[in-house]
């Protein structure tokens, strides 16, 4: 009997560890679940379009419950519900991931220009909205370094839009084929998205390629960076973190 005993109760714990087991599992899941989905997800820049607010190789955090939610704020893309709930527009000037209207799966970056019922044009590399053209400042250059290390200066402004907001831009000319464009009227439950590095970038100047962007497909507000890597280093390199790691970027605020 005592034989017995011991066996049953030694079984006992097993059971009972394996079920703890799987249950801490699952409740990381439905966590790591629920802050993708209502509060924040990682992001990282691959490309040079919104320049110089974010570079190449930065990692922010995005805030998903500043727009509300739609089927594309949810993580791992499960369509749980159609339309938007709490949700509310961007301010302008916010800097924002969407879905690309295109294909509503590809990640965009960029900057929210227009509001529904505005007017966006670009005339001489000038942004004007509602006809009147924005406020841009001539500042120090841009520098940056080329692929064989060459200095690159390249113009730059701080804009200021209609309600204040103060950003910086590059332009590498006023003469490019973005910089003079037909005047855009920005439709109901629509945004206007532009890159701060205005002459490379997809944006909404491009209607066959980005147009306008549905509020619905908003995924939530570029918040602060909390990695930043060169160009051309990734991530899982840790042996290049010492050198490459830029850590004057690291827990800076998206303006």
């Amino acid at each position: 009997m005592t034989f017995q005993k011991d066996t049953a109760t030694s079984a006992k714990p097993k059971d009972s560890g394996f079920a703890e087991t799987v249950k801490t599992v699952l409740y990381a899941v439905i966590i790591a679940f629920g802050v993708r989905t209502f509060a924040f997800e990682p992001f990282n820049i691959p490309s040079g379009s919104m320049i110089p607010t974010l570079l190449i190789g930065d990692y922010l955090f995005v805030s998903k419950f500043s727009y509300g939610y739609s089927k594309h704020t949810v993580s791992f893309g499960v369509p749980l519900f159609e339309g938007r709930i709490f949700g509310g527009l961007p301010e302008r000037g916010d800097v924002a991931v969407f879905k690309l209207p295109r294909d509503n799966k590809t990640d965009y970056i960029k900057r929210v220009i227009g509001l529904p019922g505005d007017t966006i044009q670009m005339i001489g590399g000038v942004l004007h909205i509602n006809g009147q053209p924005v406020k841009r400042e001539r500042i120090e250059d841009y520098v940056s370094q080329d692929g064989l290390g060459r200095t690159v200066r390249t113009a730059q402004y701080a804009e200021t839009l209609p309600n204040g907001r103060t950003h910086r831009i590059i332009e590498e000319s006023d003469n490019g084929p973005l910089d003079n464009t037909p005047a855009y009227k920005v439709p109901e439950n629509h945004v206007f998205m532009m890159g701060d590095n205005r002459d490379n970038s997809l944006d909404s100047r491009v209607p066959a390629q980005v147009g306008f962007v549905p509020v619905e497909n908003l995924v939530g507000r570029a918040e602060f960076l909390f990695f930043s890597l060169d160009e051309g280093t990734r991530f899982f390199e840790v042996w290049r973190w010492p050198v490459d790691l830029r850590f004057s970027r690291l827990f800076s605020g998206v303006r």
